[in-house]
């Protein structure tokens, strides 16, 4: 009896680069997965195998993206608010396509148990604005952690969405949006 092929990391690192660009390009229902195979050289086996299937593939993707931009964010926590902004640019500036695989609703097409590494991205925001506001209760921390990700959420995205003119300097953009939030954290209110 023929034994059935092993499929490496290598293999599995393809697929999910190929399928994040799949789904950038046509969106969770559009993506053809036999296009996704022939990209990385594979069959669909391949996907049964490694993920169970499509949508175990689509869960992949979105995972390996949280955990890539959890690593980063956990990788700055230890410097500071101002260092897990900076991160966070870094990492979407250096991964659009995961970045907007991440946020661009992809995210809806799976349950949250298949993606568990979103729930531990945000974790380093969550204990430094804990520590920066000792005193606080929950729903203050939470309300500003929010507030943190979406300014800086929104100044990544207007970047790599392109919709400023030509010659707007990015860098002192999001300078300005991290003296805000600094500025702000310790007001007494969001």
């Amino acid at each position: 009896m023929a034994r059935p092929p092993v499929y490496d990391d290598a293999l599995r690192h393809r697929l999910l680069a190929e399928t994040a660009e799949a789904i950038d390009s046509h969106g969770v229902d559009g993506f053809s997965l036999r296009a996704v195979t022939a990209a990385a050289s594979t069959s669909t086996s391949a996907v049964y195998a490694l993920f169970g299937s499509r949508d175990g593939l689509v869960a992949a993707v979105i995972d390996d993206a949280f955990a890539s931009f959890g690593a980063a964010q956990h990788g700055a926590e230890a410097d500071g608010l101002a260092a897990l902004g900076w991160a966070y640019r870094d990492w979407a500036l250096a991964n659009p396509v995961r970045y907007r695989l991440m946020f661009g609703g992809a995210l809806l097409a799976c349950a949250p148990e298949d993606v568990p590494s979103s729930d531990g991205a945000m974790a380093p925001l969550i204990r430094t604005v804990t520590s920066l506001l000792p005193h606080a209760g929950e729903v203050d921390i939470r309300t500003r952690v929010l507030a943190i990700w979406a300014q800086v959420h929104g100044a990544v995205s207007l970047q790599l969405a392109g919709v400023m003119p030509d010659g707007t300097d990015w860098r002192i953009v999001f300078e300005a949006v991290v003296a805000t939030i600094a500025r702000d954290i310790t007001h007494s209110t969001p």
